[in-house]
């Protein structure tokens, strides 16, 4: 059955444009998220307190990837749209799925260029955090900062 319908797909010749339409309508569909470990020019790691998440809490910052976005151009462009923060994102870290949902998260170190902090819909504060004084974050956050550390450190 399967290579009767790829031979009547093949057939219809259709323009790119409409097969990837009808792709993307009949597969499972994934989230691209990015996320960010950032350095300043004092080694410390910026985090935000976001609105969607408990108001004690603080993560890496992150978001979602556009359509025809470039992965660190997303992030970068994330961080700027949330905070008023300017950043560079350098390198990749690592790429991760989520089993619980369609969601490929790519993270990358980088470093802060400047901008002052606004506070936006998504995120009420940044702040740089040293290691030593870092609070209280998930595990994988954690997993991923001390992977940045020893990569940023060793090129530094």
């Amino acid at each position: 059955m399967y290579k009767f319908l790829l031979k009547v797909w093949k057939g219809l010749r259709l323009p790119t444009n409409l097969q990837l339409f009808f792709m993307r309508r009949l597969n499972d569909q994934f989230l691209i998220g990015v996320t960010g470990i950032i350095f300043d020019n004092k080694d410390r790691i910026l985090l935000f307190r976001h609105t969607y998440r408990d108001i004690d809490s603080w993560s890496l910052p992150g978001g979602y990837i556009k359509a025809k976005e470039h992965p660190k151009e997303a992030l970068e462009r994330e961080i700027k749209e949330e905070s008023g923060l300017v950043v560079s994102a350098d390198e990749r870290l690592k790429l991760r799925t989520d089993r619980e949902t369609p969601r490929i998260d790519i993270s990358y170190v980088g470093k802060y260029i400047g901008g002052e902090f606004n506070k936006s819909t998504e995120v009420v504060e940044a702040k740089f955090f040293s290691f030593s004084k870092l609070p209280l974050l998930r595990p994988d956050q954690l997993y991923f900062i001390e992977k940045a550390k020893n990569m940023y450190v060793a090129s530094n």
